[in-house]
């Protein structure tokens, strides 16, 4: 997937989550949405990740291009990485990001992180 084609499935993503909770971040070298802080979807080059939880992976599993989320080899419970392939036509795309929302419109809220200053350099 091209540099474009993320942007386009950026803009996808955005026109089926349009709510006033949902953030859009940089993270894991994607984009990410975020519910009340807590990550949705990533679009990336490789396709979506989303984050399905773990009781619906199994279901999640079940269709075709998508597998388990395993960014450092180690799997990533809950978390589904869908190839570019399955989420071609924009009903393949509002499946996976309800499937995600189901799941993390229940969640709690995440507390804001607060940012801590950086240490000031020690005087030469």
């Amino acid at each position: 997937m091209s540099e474009l084609m993320e942007t386009v499935l950026i803009e996808r993503i955005r026109a089926l989550i349009p709510d006033d909770r949902v953030e859009q971040k940089r993270m894991f070298g994607s984009t990410c949405f975020l519910v009340n802080g807590n990550m949705l979807v990533c679009a990336s080059k490789r396709g979506l990740m989303a984050r399905v939880g773990k009781d619906q992976e199994p279901l999640a599993l079940s269709r075709p291009h998508a597998t388990q989320c395993r960014p450092t080899g180690r799997p990533m419970p809950g978390f589904i990485r869908v190839q570019p392939e399955g989420i071609e036509t924009d009903d393949d795309l509002r499946d996976w990001v309800e499937m995600a929302r189901t799941f993390v419109c229940a969640l709690p809220p995440k507390a804001a992180k607060s940012k801590r200053p950086k240490p000031a350099k020690a005087a030469q």
